[in-house]
């Protein structure tokens, strides 16, 4: 596939005892001279122009987020652009989750997806979401608690359902007990490391895309 090049150009240390090698964009930086020993550079080659990659077949279901009383901003934003990288039906944003309409901070990391994304605010997410089980959506929480089991593990059963909500909660209280007694099922991320739990946005970012291997 060929692809277009961008405005941004991979220079090179000329002093081989540095040798940083780095991207600039020529229209803003004048890349003379090395920014960490001072040598000149060399022009390398071109960086590839992001391109949109081809879209995946779409699910037999529909996938809602649901964020359960997330703080931060930044972490909202970082969802919405998952979300719709990933194609998802809908964001629920509950409790304290900021909202673009009162946190214009969201779309430094959504990049614009809260525009293209559809949204609604529930002060009480767990509410909402029995209304959603009682019309036969699959309500699944991301959390480490007892009786959960492994992502990597979960499989959705036949017949797929129409729709299927993922929850993610609070850094660090974590996901409410009340939705977590209304799932109908709860699942975790298996850690090797040293750390407990991934940052939300990033756990919400590989649940999602292990639902949509189900279709």
């Amino acid at each position: 596939m060929d692809f277009d090049k961008s405005g941004f150009i991979f220079f090179q240390c000329s002093n081989s005892r540095c040798g940083l090698r780095f991207p600039l964009d020529i229209e803003l930086y004048d890349g003379r001279y090395c920014p960490r020993c001072g040598a000149p550079l060399e022009r390398h080659e071109a960086g590839i122009l992001a391109q949109k990659p081809p879209a995946a077949p779409k699910p037999e279901f529909k996938v809602i987020g649901a964020l359960d009383n997330i703080r931060s901003v930044y972490n909202v934003g970082a969802i919405f652009r998952t979300a719709d990288g990933a194609g998802l039906a809908e964001l629920l944003l509950g409790g304290i989750t900021p909202t673009p309409d009162e946190q214009p901070a969201i779309s430094k990391t959504s990049l614009g997806a809260e525009k293209s994304i559809k949204w609604s605010y529930c002060p009480n997410l767990p509410e909402v979401l029995v209304d959603l089980k009682a019309n036969k959506c699959l309500i699944l929480a991301l959390e480490f608690a007892p009786g959960a089991s492994s992502l990597q593990a979960f499989r959705l059963s036949h017949p797929m359902p129409d729709q299927v909500v993922l929850v993610v909660g609070n850094e660090p209280a974590g996901v409410d007990p009340a939705i977590l007694r209304i799932a109908d099922k709860v699942v975790y991320i298996p850690m090797n490391g040293d750390k407990t739990s991934l940052n939300v946005s990033v756990a919400f970012g590989i649940a999602v895309y292990q639902l949509l291997r189900f279709y």
